[in-house]
């Protein structure tokens, strides 16, 4: 131990204890442990149909209703809790106090008079004063008025989507719900009569698949026309696509599991035939055109940010859809007639890199009312809206939001007063350029507005009529604040503001955001820091870097605030400086800054994290530069272990979980959207050599862990593998654990288990002493990688 102790920690340095008291204590800054503290930070608001709402909050005593009033800008009790209670008390002879009611939910009488609830299986009316309760023997039909709202980060488009309970897609008009059965669809009626409206379908080539290799279901991937008389769906050609095979832990034969999973370069991958059913007359209308790529113009999945990339028309006589080439550079925006599946193209765009559609919803939006259609690109350096007419093709009309920022969700449109409400980012000059705000424009480009004046990260919730929204806002370090606005944004009335003051008695610190200069020493990248809660600024602290290096998102996630980020603060509570940096190649930026590394996914923004924490160390004496320590898990673990390869000297120990760590071993449309086509030279090298992880294993100088679940679905286990027969190829010194039947994610007591060992490492290899032997966390804790 102590010539290891040696090599990472200065001769003049006494390594610390740490027991499992401190252990204890560091746990207390885990999600479980602090969430409980925090209270009135979520609106989930539930409108009437005269436009008031209602919600239930937690507060330090338990809960309460709230309801608001709109129109006269009031917020008030749903009704006199401690009346109430007292009355239902009586009524049901139990006992019950304001703060803990026996119901979550209420239903509001027609005349707002009466407040009914259900106690277990009883339902109960009560005057809103809690003068009287009695027994409901006819409750009224819940007043709710579409249920919480839309808006934020939910589904988009037009028609109902997959998903209904059951694993079935229900109609709009709610009394069909579709059903994939034996490859084929069926619908079943609202008396459960079920008509079976496909036949040709089969194995591998069935209706509504849901298979991205990686995720699938049994659910069925349709959208219904808003008539409720149409399906648009696929039937997914999986017929010589390759397999991926795992096999259980268990004495005794193990059981194979096999499924489609097309690998990067397979010359035969997944395809999709594009059709329409007519569901009364079990009509299948073929669209007329090739078989179309298994991918999306936002993820590498066919159905994503909402659904599917499709939308019909108003009276379902018209498709729109985008197909996206197989590496992600092109799109092409295509009408169907669903009468008689005749297609015509009406946009077309390629790019250098790749395309996305948006940031967590496709963006795209059909109007074939004016003839028109709002399209989303960054052939600006910046995700934009841009207007076009449908008579044609690439009829550009105008570009409709410029400048810096990003759009990244379109929320709203109001076709009849031609105005656009979006979530953008980067926009408002000295803010954090990852926080969103709520806009308006109209569709010449003119009159756009900021609907969410305050800085922080905002989250918005319509009301079903567009008039208000509520706007949830904070920032990492900053607990929320809700408040219900108008559309104008006008203030209407404040709603809640969080109360952490049970948290902070604990001694909790929130993480400290972070700017750092990037790999280039111009561009700043942006984080979060976690310090020890009883930092001591004369003392040396070792930096440990949590990492998640993209595309697809970044380190830090959401900029809202959190009372945990998994285990960071509570490792950083052990002793260390952790943090978290989204560099070069990660969204949410520029597309200039999103596709630094493309093509190069070996880079993993590892140049910018060096470089972030070596400034992070230049700023502040107690981190110790020497003493560095990363770890990952999924996209994180292909990082990490990466780190220790490239840069041996600087990163002295690593812990890799469930790396993806070559991935031509990974789904085929998420590799071939970062990093390429697979292109091959006649010496037998390619353009995937750079990214792989056991081309550079021989490198490795510091303490690695690696870890894997055998029944990961995600990234297969063979992703290690190959690493760890590269390593032992070159006689390295590495730690594996293996969890036997676990999925990508671990599960528990698994996830606690992998915590441990992490928390185990960091203090023998970068603290230098050893950790209290096999501490328990609480039962059903644990955090992610």
């Amino acid at each position: 131990m102590a010539a290891s102790f040696a090599t990472t920690v200065p001769c003049w340095a006494q390594p610390p204890t740490v027991t499992a008291a401190d252990y204890a204590r560091a746990e207390k800054a885990m999600a479980y442990n602090t969430n409980p503290l925090v209270f009135r930070t979520a609106v989930q608001a539930n409108w009437l149909p005269d436009e008031r709402m209602w919600y239930r909050v937690t507060t330090p005593e338990g809960s309460e209703f709230i309801l608001v009033d709109p129109a006269r800008g009031t917020r008030e009790p749903a009704f006199d809790h401690a009346k109430l209670a007292a009355a239902l008390s009586k009524a049901t002879g139990s006992s019950y106090d304001a703060a803990h009611l026996p119901f979550q939910t209420i239903s509001l009488s027609s005349d707002s008079q009466s407040v009914s609830v259900t106690v277990g299986s009883e339902h109960w009316k009560c005057d809103r004063q809690g003068n009287a309760c009695a027994v409901d023997s006819n409750p009224e039909p819940d007043t709710a008025a579409g249920g919480r709202g839309r808006g934020g980060r939910g589904g988009g488009g037009r028609g109902g989507r997959g998903g209904a309970a059951g694993g079935g897609a229900q109609s709009p008009d709610g009394k069909l719900t579709v059903s994939i059965r034996d490859n084929n669809l069926w619908v079943r009626d609202s008396s459960g009569k079920e008509t079976q409206i496909t036949t040709d379908g089969v194995k591998d080539f069935g209706y509504a698949t849901d298979n991205a290799g990686w995720q699938s279901s049994d659910r069925p991937i349709v959208v219904w026309s808003p008539d409720s008389k149409k399906i648009a769906t696929f039937q997914q050609d999986q017929r010589g696509v390759g397999e991926m095979y795992l096999v259980n832990t268990a004495v005794g034969h193990p059981t194979l599991r096999a499924w489609k999973y097309p690998l990067p370069g397979d010359a035969v991958i997944t395809t999709i035939q594009r059709v329409i059913i007519d569901v009364a007359a079990a009509k299948v209308i073929r669209l007329q055109m090739p078989a179309d790529q298994h991918r999306s113009t936002l993820c590498d999945d066919i159905t994503c940010g909402g659904g599917p990339d499709i939308q019909w028309n108003a009276d379902g006589t018209q498709l729109a859809f985008v197909s996206t080439s197989r590496d992600h550079k092109e799109e092409t925006l295509r009408i169907a007639d669903a009468a008689t599946g005749a297609v015509h193209d009406v946009l077309h765009e390629r790019v250098a890199t790749f395309f996305e559609s948006g940031n967590g919803r496709i963006n795209w939006h059909f109007m074939p009312a004016s003839n028109e259609f709002i399209w989303f690109s960054e052939r600006d350096n910046w995700g934009q809206l841009y207007l076009y007419d449908l008579n044609g093709m690439n009829k550009l009309k105008n570009q409709i939001t410029t400048g810096e920022g990003n759009v990244t969700q379109i929320v709203k449109v109001d076709e009849q007063a031609r105005v656009i409400y979006f979530l953008g980012v980067g926009k408002e000059k000295g803010r954090d350029p990852y926080f969103i705000h709520f806009y308006r424009v109209d569709f010449d480009g003119k009159n756009q507005k900021l609907l969410t004046p305050d800085d922080g990260n905002h989250g918005v919730a319509l009301s079903p009529s567009g008039k208000y929204f509520v706007d949830t806002y904070s920032k990492p370090d900053v607990p929320p604040t809700i408040a219900l606005r108008d559309i104008d944004g006008k203030l209407v009335t404040p709603l809640e503001k969080a109360d952490i003051s049970k948290l902070l008695a604990t001694g909790w610190k929130p993480p400290q955001p972070i700017t750092v200069k990037a790999r280039d020493g111009v561009t700043d990248v942006y984080g979060l820091m976690f310090k020890p809660s009883n930092l001591d600024p004369t003392k040396k602290y070792p930096i440990i870097n949590h990492i998640y290096p993209g595309p697809q998102t970044g380190s830090v996630g959401s900029r809202n605030f959190s009372a945990a980020r998994g285990d960071c603060q509570a490792l950083a509570e052990l002793g260390f400086i952790v943090v978290e940096i989204d560099g070069m190649g990660t969204p949410w930026r520029s597309k200039k800054f999103h596709e630094k590394y493309f093509g190069d996914m070996g880079d993993n923004t590892l140049p910018d994290q060096v470089a972030g924490m070596k400034d992070l160390a230049k700023r502040y004496s107690w981190i110790d530069i020497d003493r560095v320590g990363i770890y990952g898990h999924s996209g994180g673990g292909y990082a990490t272990a990466g780190a220790m390869f490239h840069y041996p000297d600087f990163f002295k120990v690593g812990i890799s979980e469930s790396g993806n760590h070559d991935n031509r071993d990974y789904e085929d449309d998420w590799a071939e959207k970062w990093q390429g086509l697979v292109e091959k030279t006649p010496d037998g090298k390619s353009n995937y050599d750079s990214q792989a992880n056991q081309n550079f294993a021989k490198n490795l100088k510091g303490h690695l862990m690696l870890a894997h679940g055998t029944a990961d679905n995600n990234v297969p286990i063979n992703n290690t593998l190959l690493v760890v027969a590269e390593l032992i190829k070159a006689n390295k010194d590495f730690d594996l654990v293996l969890f036997p039947n676990r999925p990508h994610g671990y599960g528990q007591p698994d996830s606690n288990y992998m915590m441990r060992k992490r928390w185990d490492y960091f203090v023998r290899w970068l603290l230098g002493t050893e950790p209290p032997k096999e501490f328990e966390f609480r039962a059903g804790g644990g955090a992610g990688g």
